[in-house]
Protein backbone atom coordinates (compact mmCIF):
# COMPACT_ATOMS: atom_id res chain seq x y z
CA UNK A 1 0.00 0.00 0.00
CA UNK A 2 2.58 2.26 0.91
CA UNK A 3 4.51 1.74 -2.22
CA UNK A 4 1.02 2.51 -4.26
CA UNK A 5 0.94 6.16 -2.31
CA UNK A 6 4.30 6.79 -3.13
CA UNK A 7 3.10 5.84 -6.66
CA UNK A 8 -0.13 8.55 -6.84
CA UNK A 9 1.98 11.21 -4.57
CA UNK A 10 4.84 11.03 -7.57
CA UNK A 11 2.33 11.12 -10.03
CA UNK A 12 0.30 14.20 -8.85
CA UNK A 13 3.61 15.82 -8.43
CA UNK A 14 4.29 15.67 -12.79
CA UNK A 15 0.73 16.36 -13.03
CA UNK A 16 0.82 19.78 -10.79
CA UNK A 17 4.88 20.09 -12.34
CA UNK A 18 3.35 20.11 -15.80
CA UNK A 19 0.64 22.05 -15.32
CA UNK A 20 0.63 25.86 -17.03
CA UNK A 21 0.81 28.58 -14.93
CA UNK A 22 -2.88 30.39 -13.78
CA UNK A 23 -2.10 33.27 -16.12
CA UNK A 24 -0.85 31.02 -18.62
CA UNK A 25 -3.29 28.43 -18.96
CA UNK A 26 -4.79 29.70 -22.19
CA UNK A 27 -3.37 32.50 -25.07
CA UNK A 28 -4.64 35.31 -25.46
CA UNK A 29 -7.34 35.68 -28.02
CA UNK A 30 -6.28 37.63 -30.95
CA UNK A 31 -8.97 40.66 -31.29
CA UNK A 32 -9.20 41.38 -35.02
CA UNK A 33 -8.84 45.24 -36.51
CA UNK A 34 -11.63 45.58 -39.35
CA UNK A 35 -11.70 49.24 -40.91
CA UNK A 36 -15.11 50.82 -42.63
CA UNK A 37 -14.72 53.33 -44.71
CA UNK A 38 -17.83 55.25 -45.99
CA UNK A 39 -19.05 57.84 -47.71
CA UNK A 40 -22.10 58.36 -46.12
CA UNK A 41 -22.55 59.63 -42.71
CA UNK A 42 -23.35 57.10 -39.86
CA UNK A 43 -27.34 57.76 -39.57
CA UNK A 44 -27.40 57.31 -43.28
CA UNK A 45 -25.45 53.91 -42.57
CA UNK A 46 -27.54 52.61 -39.37
CA UNK A 47 -29.33 49.87 -41.38
CA UNK A 48 -26.88 48.40 -43.32
CA UNK A 49 -24.11 48.61 -40.27
CA UNK A 50 -26.72 46.82 -38.30
CA UNK A 51 -27.30 44.22 -40.85
CA UNK A 52 -23.32 44.18 -40.88
CA UNK A 53 -22.47 43.78 -37.22
CA UNK A 54 -25.18 41.24 -36.51
CA UNK A 55 -23.97 39.19 -39.60
CA UNK A 56 -20.63 38.80 -37.91
CA UNK A 57 -21.86 38.34 -34.29
CA UNK A 58 -23.62 35.35 -36.21
CA UNK A 59 -19.59 34.62 -37.37
CA UNK A 60 -18.83 34.53 -33.73
CA UNK A 61 -17.60 38.01 -34.09
CA UNK A 62 -18.29 40.38 -31.36
CA UNK A 63 -17.56 44.34 -31.67
CA UNK A 64 -15.67 45.01 -28.11
CA UNK A 65 -14.88 41.42 -28.03
CA UNK A 66 -12.72 39.67 -30.19
CA UNK A 67 -12.77 42.33 -33.41
CA UNK A 68 -12.57 46.15 -32.80
CA UNK A 69 -14.23 48.29 -36.09
CA UNK A 70 -13.14 51.29 -36.82
CA UNK A 71 -15.13 53.58 -38.35
CA UNK A 72 -14.20 56.49 -40.89
CA UNK A 73 -17.58 58.17 -42.29
CA UNK A 74 -16.84 61.03 -44.53
CA UNK A 75 -20.02 62.24 -44.67
CA UNK A 76 -19.86 63.35 -48.41
CA UNK A 77 -16.85 65.12 -48.30
CA UNK A 78 -15.27 63.24 -50.45
CA UNK A 79 -11.67 64.85 -50.50
CA UNK A 80 -11.15 63.13 -46.92
CA UNK A 81 -11.11 59.89 -47.95
CA UNK A 82 -7.34 59.30 -48.78
CA UNK A 83 -6.81 60.72 -45.43
CA UNK A 84 -9.04 58.51 -43.68
CA UNK A 85 -8.00 55.17 -45.96
CA UNK A 86 -4.33 55.74 -45.02
CA UNK A 87 -5.07 56.18 -41.66
CA UNK A 88 -6.81 52.73 -41.35
CA UNK A 89 -3.76 51.07 -42.97
CA UNK A 90 -1.39 53.17 -40.16
CA UNK A 91 -3.57 51.69 -37.81
CA UNK A 92 -2.46 47.94 -39.36
CA UNK A 93 -6.04 46.91 -39.84
CA UNK A 94 -6.57 43.11 -40.75
CA UNK A 95 -9.41 44.15 -43.71
CA UNK A 96 -11.00 47.32 -44.48
CA UNK A 97 -14.50 47.13 -45.68
CA UNK A 98 -14.80 50.08 -48.69
CA UNK A 99 -18.55 51.89 -49.37
CA UNK A 100 -18.79 52.76 -52.92
CA UNK A 101 -16.43 53.17 -55.59
CA UNK A 102 -14.70 56.36 -54.43
CA UNK A 103 -14.11 55.09 -51.30
CA UNK A 104 -12.83 51.59 -52.81
CA UNK A 105 -10.09 53.56 -54.81
CA UNK A 106 -9.21 55.56 -52.06
CA UNK A 107 -8.70 52.37 -50.28
CA UNK A 108 -6.04 50.49 -53.18
CA UNK A 109 -4.65 54.16 -53.02
CA UNK A 110 -3.43 53.24 -49.46
CA UNK A 111 -2.48 49.80 -49.40
CA UNK A 112 -2.37 46.62 -51.74
CA UNK A 113 -1.64 44.29 -49.52
CA UNK A 114 -4.06 45.10 -46.76
CA UNK A 115 -7.88 42.97 -47.84
CA UNK A 116 -10.25 45.55 -49.50
CA UNK A 117 -14.49 43.53 -49.35
CA UNK A 118 -15.54 46.36 -51.25
CA UNK A 119 -20.08 46.30 -51.06
CA UNK A 120 -21.38 49.04 -52.93
CA UNK A 121 -19.30 49.30 -56.71
CA UNK A 122 -20.85 49.01 -59.80
CA UNK A 123 -18.86 47.37 -62.16
CA UNK A 124 -15.65 46.62 -60.74
CA UNK A 125 -13.44 45.61 -63.68
CA UNK A 126 -14.55 48.49 -65.94
CA UNK A 127 -13.68 50.38 -62.89
CA UNK A 128 -10.23 49.36 -62.58
CA UNK A 129 -10.35 47.49 -59.48
CA UNK A 130 -9.81 44.04 -60.62
CA UNK A 131 -8.94 42.08 -63.40
CA UNK A 132 -12.08 39.59 -63.69
CA UNK A 133 -14.75 38.85 -61.32
CA UNK A 134 -14.04 35.12 -60.72
CA UNK A 135 -10.44 35.63 -60.00
CA UNK A 136 -10.08 39.49 -59.08
CA UNK A 137 -6.28 39.22 -58.34
CA UNK A 138 -5.06 41.84 -56.13
CA UNK A 139 -6.31 42.73 -52.83
CA UNK A 140 -9.76 43.66 -53.54
CA UNK A 141 -12.83 40.99 -53.03
CA UNK A 142 -16.36 41.58 -52.10
CA UNK A 143 -19.70 42.28 -53.64
CA UNK A 144 -21.13 44.38 -56.76
CA UNK A 145 -24.35 45.78 -57.53
CA UNK A 146 -23.72 44.99 -60.68
CA UNK A 147 -26.72 43.11 -62.80
CA UNK A 148 -27.72 43.56 -66.22
CA UNK A 149 -31.05 45.16 -67.25
CA UNK A 150 -31.62 46.57 -63.99
CA UNK A 151 -31.35 50.51 -65.77
CA UNK A 152 -34.20 48.84 -68.07
CA UNK A 153 -36.26 47.40 -65.59
CA UNK A 154 -36.52 51.05 -63.67
CA UNK A 155 -37.32 52.32 -66.77
CA UNK A 156 -40.12 49.64 -67.30
CA UNK A 157 -41.58 50.55 -63.74
CA UNK A 158 -42.03 53.78 -64.94
CA UNK A 159 -43.93 53.46 -67.34
CA UNK A 160 -46.11 50.77 -65.71
CA UNK A 161 -47.15 53.79 -63.05
CA UNK A 162 -47.04 56.25 -66.03
CA UNK A 163 -48.08 54.91 -69.44
CA UNK A 164 -48.45 58.16 -71.13
CA UNK A 165 -44.49 59.54 -69.96
CA UNK A 166 -42.61 59.48 -73.83
CA UNK A 167 -39.17 61.64 -72.29
CA UNK A 168 -37.55 60.81 -68.86
CA UNK A 169 -34.74 62.51 -67.54
CA UNK A 170 -31.62 60.76 -66.18
CA UNK A 171 -29.07 61.84 -63.56
CA UNK A 172 -25.43 60.57 -64.26
CA UNK A 173 -22.94 60.91 -61.37
CA UNK A 174 -19.53 62.52 -62.65
CA UNK A 175 -17.95 61.37 -59.89
CA UNK A 176 -17.91 57.87 -61.63
CA UNK A 177 -15.64 57.51 -64.45
CA UNK A 178 -17.56 57.58 -67.53
CA UNK A 179 -16.96 53.63 -67.83
CA UNK A 180 -18.58 52.58 -65.11
CA UNK A 181 -21.92 54.89 -66.07
CA UNK A 182 -21.82 53.86 -69.47
CA UNK A 183 -22.88 50.57 -69.39
CA UNK A 184 -26.45 51.62 -67.21
CA UNK A 185 -26.85 54.45 -69.45
CA UNK A 186 -26.43 52.30 -72.17
CA UNK A 187 -29.10 49.74 -71.23
CA UNK A 188 -31.62 52.52 -70.55
CA UNK A 189 -31.22 53.64 -74.17
CA UNK A 190 -31.65 49.99 -75.45
CA UNK A 191 -34.80 49.42 -73.41
CA UNK A 192 -35.82 53.16 -73.81
CA UNK A 193 -36.36 52.34 -77.76
CA UNK A 194 -38.15 49.28 -77.20
CA UNK A 195 -40.33 51.17 -74.63
CA UNK A 196 -41.16 54.16 -76.82
CA UNK A 197 -38.95 56.85 -74.50
CA UNK A 198 -36.44 59.53 -75.17
CA UNK A 199 -33.61 59.82 -72.62
CA UNK A 200 -32.58 62.79 -71.26
CA UNK A 201 -29.11 62.44 -69.43
CA UNK A 202 -27.99 65.33 -67.31
CA UNK A 203 -24.29 65.32 -65.52
CA UNK A 204 -24.06 65.85 -61.88
CA UNK A 205 -20.47 66.72 -60.65
CA UNK A 206 -19.15 68.40 -57.83
CA UNK A 207 -19.46 67.75 -54.07
CA UNK A 208 -22.75 70.11 -54.13
CA UNK A 209 -24.18 69.44 -57.73
CA UNK A 210 -26.68 71.88 -58.98
CA UNK A 211 -29.96 70.24 -57.97
CA UNK A 212 -32.06 72.99 -58.72
CA UNK A 213 -30.13 73.39 -62.29
CA UNK A 214 -30.52 69.94 -62.97
CA UNK A 215 -34.19 69.79 -62.62
CA UNK A 216 -35.13 73.34 -64.29
CA UNK A 217 -33.09 71.23 -67.04
CA UNK A 218 -35.05 68.03 -67.59
CA UNK A 219 -38.75 70.15 -67.00
CA UNK A 220 -37.64 72.70 -69.14
CA UNK A 221 -37.34 70.03 -72.06
CA UNK A 222 -40.34 67.73 -71.29
CA UNK A 223 -39.54 65.35 -69.05
CA UNK A 224 -42.19 63.74 -67.58
CA UNK A 225 -40.41 61.58 -65.24
CA UNK A 226 -36.57 60.98 -63.78
CA UNK A 227 -34.76 57.91 -63.32
CA UNK A 228 -31.50 58.79 -61.32
CA UNK A 229 -28.38 55.88 -61.87
CA UNK A 230 -26.77 54.95 -58.51
CA UNK A 231 -24.13 57.09 -57.63
CA UNK A 232 -22.66 58.73 -54.84
CA UNK A 233 -23.55 62.63 -55.35
CA UNK A 234 -27.15 61.55 -55.59
CA UNK A 235 -27.17 59.41 -52.83
CA UNK A 236 -25.23 61.32 -50.33
CA UNK A 237 -27.84 64.35 -51.46
CA UNK A 238 -31.17 62.29 -51.64
CA UNK A 239 -33.29 63.87 -49.35
CA UNK A 240 -32.83 67.11 -51.10
CA UNK A 241 -32.98 65.62 -54.43
CA UNK A 242 -36.71 64.13 -53.05
CA UNK A 243 -37.35 67.11 -52.26
CA UNK A 244 -36.79 68.99 -55.76
CA UNK A 245 -38.47 66.03 -57.21
CA UNK A 246 -41.51 66.33 -55.56
CA UNK A 247 -41.09 70.35 -55.94
CA UNK A 248 -41.44 70.02 -59.39
CA UNK A 249 -43.84 67.19 -59.67
CA UNK A 250 -41.18 64.85 -61.18
CA UNK A 251 -42.45 60.94 -60.80
CA UNK A 252 -39.36 59.63 -60.07
CA UNK A 253 -37.45 56.11 -59.48
CA UNK A 254 -34.52 55.44 -57.48
CA UNK A 255 -31.42 53.04 -56.50
CA UNK A 256 -32.43 51.97 -53.21
CA UNK A 257 -35.18 52.34 -50.89
CA UNK A 258 -33.36 54.66 -48.88
CA UNK A 259 -34.84 57.08 -50.93
CA UNK A 260 -38.30 56.09 -50.75
CA UNK A 261 -38.24 55.96 -47.02
CA UNK A 262 -37.57 59.96 -47.42
CA UNK A 263 -40.20 60.70 -49.80
CA UNK A 264 -39.26 59.28 -52.81
CA UNK A 265 -42.06 57.63 -55.57
CA UNK A 266 -40.30 54.10 -55.66
CA UNK A 267 -37.24 52.39 -55.64
CA UNK A 268 -35.76 49.10 -57.29
CA UNK A 269 -32.24 47.37 -57.01
CA UNK A 270 -30.33 45.04 -54.91
CA UNK A 271 -31.26 44.85 -51.53
CA UNK A 272 -28.24 46.65 -49.87
CA UNK A 273 -28.99 45.14 -46.05
CA UNK A 274 -28.78 41.74 -48.51
CA UNK A 275 -25.22 43.01 -49.53
CA UNK A 276 -24.07 43.71 -46.23
CA UNK A 277 -24.49 40.77 -44.17
CA UNK A 278 -22.44 39.13 -47.65
CA UNK A 279 -19.85 41.28 -46.66
CA UNK A 280 -19.43 39.97 -43.20
CA UNK A 281 -19.27 36.54 -44.91
CA UNK A 282 -16.05 37.84 -46.73
CA UNK A 283 -14.32 39.03 -44.01
CA UNK A 284 -14.53 35.94 -41.82
CA UNK A 285 -12.70 34.02 -44.90
CA UNK A 286 -10.50 36.80 -45.32
CA UNK A 287 -9.87 36.75 -41.39
CA UNK A 288 -9.25 33.24 -41.21
CA UNK A 289 -6.98 33.35 -44.12
CA UNK A 290 -8.49 33.61 -47.67
CA UNK A 291 -6.57 35.45 -49.95
CA UNK A 292 -8.47 38.21 -51.88
CA UNK A 293 -7.08 37.91 -55.07
CA UNK A 294 -8.64 33.84 -55.21
CA UNK A 295 -12.12 35.31 -53.64
CA UNK A 296 -14.87 35.57 -56.07
CA UNK A 297 -16.65 38.93 -56.45
CA UNK A 298 -20.42 37.92 -56.36
CA UNK A 299 -23.28 39.93 -57.95
CA UNK A 300 -26.32 40.64 -56.21
CA UNK A 301 -29.03 37.65 -56.10
CA UNK A 302 -31.92 40.07 -54.22
CA UNK A 303 -33.59 42.77 -55.36
CA UNK A 304 -36.34 45.24 -54.15
CA UNK A 305 -39.33 47.19 -55.32
CA UNK A 306 -40.43 50.00 -52.62
CA UNK A 307 -43.18 51.91 -53.69
CA UNK A 308 -44.42 55.43 -51.74
CA UNK A 309 -48.52 55.52 -51.70
CA UNK A 310 -48.05 58.71 -49.83
CA UNK A 311 -45.86 60.09 -52.86
CA UNK A 312 -47.77 58.46 -55.71
CA UNK A 313 -51.51 60.34 -54.33
CA UNK A 314 -49.36 63.52 -54.00
CA UNK A 315 -48.68 63.11 -57.59
CA UNK A 316 -51.67 62.10 -58.69
CA UNK A 317 -50.49 59.00 -59.76
CA UNK A 318 -52.63 55.75 -58.97
CA UNK A 319 -50.38 52.40 -59.10
CA UNK A 320 -51.32 49.39 -60.61
CA UNK A 321 -52.99 46.93 -58.06
CA UNK A 322 -50.75 44.60 -60.18
CA UNK A 323 -47.84 46.43 -59.34
CA UNK A 324 -48.45 46.57 -56.08
CA UNK A 325 -48.89 43.18 -55.24
CA UNK A 326 -44.95 42.79 -56.42
CA UNK A 327 -43.84 45.48 -54.63
CA UNK A 328 -41.55 44.07 -51.66
CA UNK A 329 -42.45 47.00 -49.18
CA UNK A 330 -44.85 49.54 -49.20
CA UNK A 331 -44.38 53.24 -47.71
CA UNK A 332 -48.12 54.55 -46.60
Amino acid sequence: MAVALTKLILIMVVCILSAPLAGEAQPARKVYRVGYLSTQSPSAEAAHLDAFRQALRDLGYVDGQNVGIEYRFVEGKLDRLAGFAAELVRLKVDVIVTGGSPGTRAALQATRTVPLVMTVVGDPIEAGFVTSLARPGGNVTGLTQMSPQLSGKRLELLKEIIPNVSRVAVFVDAVLRAEQSAAPLQEARVAAGSLGLRLQSLEVRGPNPDWAGAFRAATSQGAGALMALPGPAVELHRKHVVALAAKNRLPAIYPTSEFVEDGGLMSYGPDRVDLMRRAATYVDKLLKGAKPAELPIEQPTKFELVINLKTAKALGLTIPQSLLLRADRIVD
